[in-house]
């Protein structure tokens, strides 16, 4: 079947034009001006803007944690990426069977049938051994060539900086990227045991025990490490100014090192954890402050930073009270599991489908982004950086049909009700926002009409990547 976008502004990380695209299948066919055709689906894009659909590279699907387990799966996390405009993301795979490939098989097996938009796996790497050392390298047969190390999470995830060492080596030698988790571990258990000790209880002592230094400081030694081995290095959630400091210096000396930040380091503070429902904010790393946000801005708008992802990791709230999904009641265990003590409130927030809309009204409608740097920033640099480009990512003759037609002039008080998140909350209710998705294609089949909902579970597809991306 052909599909015919008429008359859009295409929007691509470098360029904006009037243009027609013509879809057939799956793919984009062919860009230029009064393209025509006999029995062709047409919309008229005019007034409207066109781009491709969003690539986030860094969410959370189907994860125990805490007893409980996070409220969207890789069904209605990736319905509610897709009403947001986003149409690939990348989940990541936790080490808890006897080897990878078992521990990827898992996986498949929480995803594949519900897959609503196209979806990749990173492997964490939570303990190193002589065993997984010679597997990382069959890591690319199975689709694989990303790895998380943490440098947090002490006797769960954490790995000692010998091992992460040996991981970013191997990285090195296989053409794979290797991501990192950066907080100090010591630091952070030593002021949580006091936190407890004195009775401080509450939301805010989960951002106290997790200092901007320990950040900071755990950003360099992670650059240096990678300096060291020669090998690429992307940091993941960056929160702090100072981190973007560090990655400045780290880039500037000639270390292939690489930034995401996400939209709750940049529209919150860790004062949002004083509220009367301060769990609601409550995720690892923490927000920071208001200079850490402007550092944050300026590291995007000059390039020290080249994604914007959303570690979406929800939980509901009160998981005592049912909502209506999709017609019917669900309730999961949730924040209020940690009522009276911070280090039992599930980590994690709701955002993959907040992502684009927020950005677009309150970075490129308020000129800390430009439209194009929007587009690199949530679509195309994470194609090229996880392996995806120009397959995702692009709006090019050959490339998958994820575009996203956008009305820059809708206007709408968001929240709950726009996200479709399977959660109880939205983080940013009630905001006023203009610019807002109107119609999105995944491999050429609309999958969001408006409010309609015309996808379904098992329409995407795993993305099997091959190894060698660029650093950009």
């Amino acid at each position: 079947m052909q599909t015919l976008i008429k008359s859009g502004t295409i929007i691509t990380a470098t360029d904006n034009y009037i243009a027609d695209i013509l879809i057939d299948g799956e793919k984009i066919a062919e860009i230029g001006h009064h393209l025509e055709g006999e029995g062709i689906q047409t919309i008229d894009a005019a007034g409207k803007l066109v781009l491709p659909g969003g690539v986030d590279p860094h969410t959370h699907f189907d994860l125990p944690m805490f007893g409980t387990v996070c409220s969207d799966d890789h069904y209605t996390g990736h319905k509610a990426a897709a009403f947001g405009g986003t149409t690939t993301v990348i989940d990541f795979v936790s080490q808890d069977y006897p080897n990878l490939r078992q521990s990827v098989e898992a996986w498949h097996v929480k995803a594949d049938a519900k897959a609503a938009i196209d979806y990749g796996f990173h492997m964490n790497i939570t303990h190193f051994d002589d065993n997984v050392r010679a597997e990382i390298p069959s890591l690319p047969d199975l689709g694989i060539t990303t790895l998380k190390v943490f440098t947090a999470y002490n006797g769960r995830l954490r790995l000692q900086d010998g091992e992460i060492f040996q991981v970013l080596r191997l990285s090195k030698e296989y053409g794979l990227l290797t991501l990192l988790h950066a907080e100090n571990g010591d630091v952070i258990d030593r002021l949580t045991a006091d936190a407890l000790a004195a009775g401080h209880m509450t939301p805010i002592w989960h951002a106290k025990t997790r200092p901007a230094w320990g950040a900071i400081e755990a950003t360099l030694r992670g650059a240096a490490l990678a300096a060291q081995a020669g090998a690429p290095l992307y940091i993941v959630h960056m929160n702090a100014g100072g981190e973007v400091d560090q990655l400045q210096y780290a880039r500037q000396n000639g270390a292939a090192v690489m930034g995401e930040t996400c939209p709750q380091y940049l529209f919150f503070t860790s004062d949002d954890l004083r509220r009367p429902d301060g769990a609601k904010w409550i995720c690892s790393p923490p927000m920071r402050t208001e200079l850490d946000q402007e550092r944050l801005w300026r590291g995007l708008a000059e390039g020290t930073l080249q994604t914007i992802a959303t570690d979406h990791c929800p939980f509901f709230f009160n998981g005592t009270q049912p909502i209506d999904y999709e017609g019917a009641p669900i309730a999961i265990p949730g924040k209020e599991l940690g009522l009276g003590d911070f280090t039992k409130i599930p980590n994690g927030l709701p955002v993959v489908g907040d992502r684009l809309a927020i950005l677009w009204t309150y970075g490129v409608g308020r000129g800390r982004l430009t439209p194009n740097q929007f587009v690199a920033l949530t679509s195309t640099n994470p194609a090229k950086i996880f392996g995806l480009y120009p397959q995702k990512g692009s709006l090019l003759p050959g490339s998958d049909a994820d575009i996203v037609i956008w009305d820059p002039e809708r206007h709408v008080k968001y929240g709950v009700a726009h996200a479709h998140h399977r959660t109880d909350y939205n983080l940013f209710e009630g905001w006023e926002l203009k610019g807002f998705p109107e119609k999105v294609f995944l491999r050429g089949t609309m999958i969001v009409d408006g409010d309609r909902w015309l996808g379904r579970a098992g329409l995407g597809k795993f993305l099997h990547r091959q190894p060698g991306a660029p650093v950009l």
